[in-house]
């Protein structure tokens, strides 16, 4: 079955498949698809004229190490190859990454995740991955792309991870993987990039720092901005098409504080209600096409808007409703459409109702501290964008093409909600 496949079953038949087999152990890469993963890597990396500085590896020449990348692009995995060479390495893949291809992706060293969910499983994976294959574990601990090439949340089990393990950490922060092809529009421009790798934990400091000092490292290690960067380097993008998408993440006008009427065409952001235009230049940065410049920096509107759906939540105001075509994700044999149905986000988190092609009804529901954060979808595969969470047996998409349904603000909502109810819990 095809990604963009349609396959319609009810929400009880997809119950009864067989789910992906997260406990069968992660294998050693096999040597010829290694030769094969050089040779798809590094002729794009040449041509990119892509730099990795190496600080302080030396001492992890031979040694198994976890390694922590920061997540752009799907280029982000060609340069991580080359990173490593001559080494071989194991990678967490999303479940969706294994549809159609399960056994290509187990015979180069890959094992199943589902997003955001508290795993045991996955540390037997790495343990054996480290301990056992010997291998360098990639981890992307964003577990999703950059919506505006800056830090994505991290879960702080990443810090209980590495004291747990025990083992030396590195960090892989690659810049300008997300001006090259934006999760808002992935049609590809070209970019020079660099990458930075560096041995930030010690087998010894795993075992003797805090989970709190581990984590602290850590998000220290994986503060970047691609826009400060392109600027900074003068990274021009010339591409006449560099805004279109933009208005995915930037959805709220910051002038008359409409909500998802942005559009974008070829280089500028504007809004369809006040009519005020955003150019987009060849530096990343925004100016506005006549008067005042609220936003210069992509950055800092994004961030404006999680500020903005703060507020709504600390004052009761937060709340969306969308019907939505449900999609569900058992195995890597592909989505199911199980059905239409409304999806609900508010204070209480997630609801979503449904009923499949057959009549039979069904519902399942998050609330705020069952997820830090969510992964969204811009028009994937052309079924709308889309919102997904998952259980330890399933994963469910939620598409609309509903220009009312605004999946980065919906994100914000689920981040802030998380802190917003976890800290009311330390009180």
């Amino acid at each position: 079955m095809k990604i963009s496949d349609i396959v319609y079953k009810s929400f009880s038949e997809v119950a009864t498949m067989p789910r992906f087999d997260f406990e069968r152990k992660v294998q050693k890469q096999r040597r010829p698809l290694t030769l094969l993963a050089w040779a798809l890597a590094f002729p794009e990396v040449r041509k990119r004229k892509a730099q990795i500085f190496k600080h302080n590896m030396e001492p992890l020449k031979k040694e198994p190490y976890i390694l922590l990348c920061n997540h752009n692009a799907f280029y982000d995995f060609k340069v991580a190859t080359k990173a490593i060479y001559p080494r071989r390495a194991t990678y967490i893949v999303a479940i969706d990454g294994f549809i159609g291809r399960e056994k290509l992706m187990r015979e180069v060293g890959c094992y199943g995740k589902r997003k955001f969910i508290n795993d045991i499983g996955l540390v037997k994976q790495i343990k054996h991955s480290l301990n056992v294959l010997k291998h360098v574990t990639m981890i992307y601990p964003e577990a999703r792309y950059s919506h505006v090439g800056t830090t994505s949340v991290m879960p702080d089990s990443t810090g209980k991870l590495v004291k747990l393990l025990k083992v030396p950490v590195a960090t892989l922060i690659c810049h300008g993987h997300h001006l090259s092809a934006p999760v808002w529009n992935l049609k590809p421009r070209k970019v020079h990039t660099t990458a930075d790798m560096t041995y930030i934990i010690t087998k010894e400091e795993a075992e003797t720092l805090s989970v709190e000092e581990i984590n602290k490292r850590i998000n220290e290690a994986f503060v970047y901005d691609d826009y400060a960067w392109q600027k900074a380097n003068n990274i021009h993008v010339t591409e006449e098409f560099r805004a279109e998408g933009l208005h995915k993440v930037l959805y709220k006008c910051p002038h008359c504080l409409s909500e998802g009427k942005m559009a974008t065409k070829g280089n500028v952001i504007s809004c369809t209600v006040c009519n005020k235009g955003y150019e987009m230049d060849t530096l990343g940065a925004i100016k506005a096409l006549e008067g005042e410049s609220i936003f210069t920096h992509i950055p800092t509107w994004y961030e404006w808007q999680r500020d903005e759906v703060r507020k709504e939540i600390l004052n009761g105001t937060y709340k969306f409703e969308v019907e939505v075509d449900i999609d569900s994700l058992p195995s890597s044999k592909g989505f199911y459409r199980i059905g239409k149905g409304v999806l609900t986000h508010d204070e209480q988190g997630f609801v979503v109702k449904g009923k499949s092609h057959n009549g039979e009804e069904f519902s399942f529901s998050k609330t705020p501290l069952e997820n830090y954060s969510i992964h969204v979808e811009y028009n994937y595969f052309g079924r709308g964008d889309g919102i997904s969470f998952s259980y330890p047996q399933d994963t469910f998409y939620m598409f609309s093409h509903d220009p009312n349904y605004l999946v980065t603000k919906a994100h914000f909502a689920v981040e802030e909600l998380y802190k917003i109810k976890h800290a009311e819990l330390k009180k």
